[in-house]
């Protein structure tokens, strides 16, 4: 029963993506409309130089660009017409390379059409860019190895997938060690009944297979990912009668999440890190999640935790790190220290960023949901 079920959502969500949906204003409601935030200038000039048709079929709902990409091998998951792909491709360079993979066959058409343009575009000899026709929680089967990615990245379409575990499990064996999936996605404040899960309409625009968002650090826990490091949240507004009450009580949020592959084990001790700059625009201060936010130069307190990852990740290279000591920090130093009240919940987050408004708003600065929707 589960196979058949599986089976008919990846239909649907097929024909939706494929054959109903044109463009980003094809979209049914408005539930996919989240407010925009500043993105960096380098990142808008990348955004900028990707060809209008594929912008046009581009239906995301976060900016899933991380920092610090040189050189660096990065998987998008549901990749649909391509727009991240070719963005983030301008950044990793030509020794670096972007596989994209979606399950519509019509969006990977799109994409593939324009590798030629882009790398014409972008000056580079050897294409940097791949795109594969294949599902995204069996990656395997689209011929993609283990430990072979330092970033994974996906925006708005886990939640189109019946079996979010085993996405999840996939990302966790492509990836390097120190590897990051970095993603933007929907979620739920509460488990969602079964007519909203089964709402054909919901599910194509992103809130019928919205994950509760508690959910998410219980199964990065159980395959083995660090807790999800959240990076930004905004609230989803609904202006359909019809869907709103279908919904119910239920709120949904788009998040971003940061989840990286490290060592089983990781040492209790705090540290002082410091970042030393040196990343392409964001030299001054590397805002790295909601909680912790490294401006050069200055010393802060973490734990463990942290500690690991900046040590183990792409990241190493501009830290230092070192166990706390007796010595206090000097005068001017900034300290923080993880034992603050860490959010980690996009509905606190949202409401603390001063964009929760009510369902019905007419918010409507960004297209959120799916392009990609590959599953």
């Amino acid at each position: 029963m589960a196979a058949l079920r599986d089976a008919k959502i990846h239909k649907d969500v097929q024909d939706y993506y494929g054959q109903v949906l044109k463009k980003s204003e094809d979209l049914q409601t408005n539930a996919c409309v989240t407010p925009a935030r500043p993105v960096p200038k380098y990142i808008r000039e990348a955004l900028q130089n990707v060809h209008e048709e594929v912008t046009l079929r581009y239906y995301g709902c976060g900016l899933v660009i991380p920092e610090h990409l040189k050189n660096c091998w990065i998987l998008d998951l549901g990749s649909g017409s391509g727009r991240d792909c070719y963005a983030v491709s301008q950044l990793v360079g030509e020794m670096g390379h972007v596989t994209g993979i979606d399950m519509t066959e019509s969006q990977v058409e799109v994409a593939k059409k324009y590798i030629g343009y882009h790398m014409n575009k972008y000056g580079f000899q050897i294409p940097n860019v791949t795109f594969i026709h294949g599902y995204i929680e069996k990656l395997g089967e689209a011929g993609i190895k283990s430990d072979s990615y330092d970033i994974v990245i996906s925006n708005c379409v886990v939640n189109l997938v019946p079996d979010k575990q085993q996405v999840l499990q996939e990302v966790y064996r492509v990836l390097k060690h120190g590897g990051e999936l970095y993603f933007s996605d929907i979620y739920a404040s509460l488990e969602l009944p079964e007519e909203t899960r089964k709402h054909k309409i919901l599910w194509g625009e992103c809130l019928g297979g919205a994950l509760y968002w508690k959910d998410l650090a219980i199964l990065a826990q159980k395959i083995g990912f660090c807790p999800p490091r959240l990076v930004d949240a905004h609230v989803i507004t609904v202006q359909n009668k019809e869907l709103e009450s279908v919904i119910g009580d239920c709120r949904f949020v788009s998040a971003t999440f940061r989840l990286f592959k490290l060592p089983k084990t990781v040492p209790a001790k705090r540290y002082q890190v410091i970042y030393n700059g040196g990343i392409t625009g964001h030299e001054e201060e590397l805002v790295f999640d909601t909680n912790f936010t490294f401006k050069e130069g200055e010393s802060v307190e973490v734990g463990g935790e942290t500690a690991a990852i900046l040590e183990n990740s792409r990241f190493a290279q501009h830290f230092l790190i070192t166990p706390v000591g007796e010595k206090l920090p000097t005068p001017g130093e900034c300290t923080v220290s993880e034992s603050k009240d860490i959010i980690t919940d996009p509905f606190k987050l949202a409401e603390k960023l001063g964009n929760w408004t009510s369902r019905c708003s007419s918010n409507a600065a960004s297209s959120c949901c799916s392009t990609k929707k590959s599953c």
